[in-house]
């Protein structure tokens, strides 16, 4: 459980989210709005990569101000630049990253990194360089290098944009199918069409909350 409780933020004194009091349980959660909206900042506050300017999120009860590290090891986050999470020059040792951290035994390490290889499709890449993937390729690698560490909630911020038809609906498939409750920050409205919950931000507050039907008709109204 994910909860937001008095959460207002803001950038050298310009209010990005203004009073939020939330509890996020759903196994699929979209969140939508205009560009400048606060939903990039909303979805960065959920693993504590930015904290509020007041109020408290917590994830199980643990503070993301107090518990980050702790938090991002609940809460995976998967960015909309793929080249902004991607650190190692080769497949596999970009996937392998995270379990440096991790007091794992050898052995299980590369069942991890074997799994995830395969899961999505990449066990064949492993040992090409990361630069030479195509877009899709790397929102895949991406997604598998959170997955290998077993979070317990993904964050998606705007995971299609940058993709074309085919590699967008190659991450959607994707995405559908993890077992984790998922949160997604998306201008792709059929992406979060099927959700449980669809959360609409308009210029940092809560505009619509409920079920993707009459919660995308109020942003498309709002839009007009």
């Amino acid at each position: 459980m994910i909860r937001l409780a008095g959460v207002s933020h803001q950038f050298d004194e310009r209010p990005v989210l203004e009073d939020l009091d939330l509890a996020l349980s759903e196994r699929r959660i979209g969140v939508v709005g205009a560009n400048g909206s606060g939903k990039s900042t909303f979805a960065r506050l959920l693993n504590g990569l930015i904290v509020p300017s007041l109020g408290t999120v917590t994830v199980d009860g643990l503070d993301t101000a107090d518990h980050g590290k702790a938090v991002r090891r609940k809460v995976g986050f998967i960015f909309q630049n793929p080249d902004n999470q991607i650190v190692y020059p080769i497949v596999k040792e970009d996937i392998a990253f995270g379990l440096k951290r991790l007091d794992l035994p050898r052995a299980e390490k590369e069942a991890r990194i074997a799994s995830v290889l395969t899961r999505f499709g990449l066990d064949g890449l492993s040992e090409r360089s990361t630069q030479t993937l195509s877009g899709g390729q790397k929102q895949l690698l991406a997604i598998a290098g959170v997955m290998i560490m077993e979070p317990e909630v993904i964050v998606f911020d705007e995971p299609t944009t940058l993709l074309d038809l085919r590699n967008r609906n190659h991450v959607a498939q994707v995405i559908a199918g993890l077992d984790q409750p998922v949160i997604t920050v998306s201008h792709d409205l059929d992406l979060v069409r099927d959700y449980d919950r669809v959360l609409v931000f308009d210029e940092g507050r809560i505009l619509a909350d409920d079920v993707p039907g009459p919660a995308l008709a109020r942003y498309v109204a709002a839009m007009s």
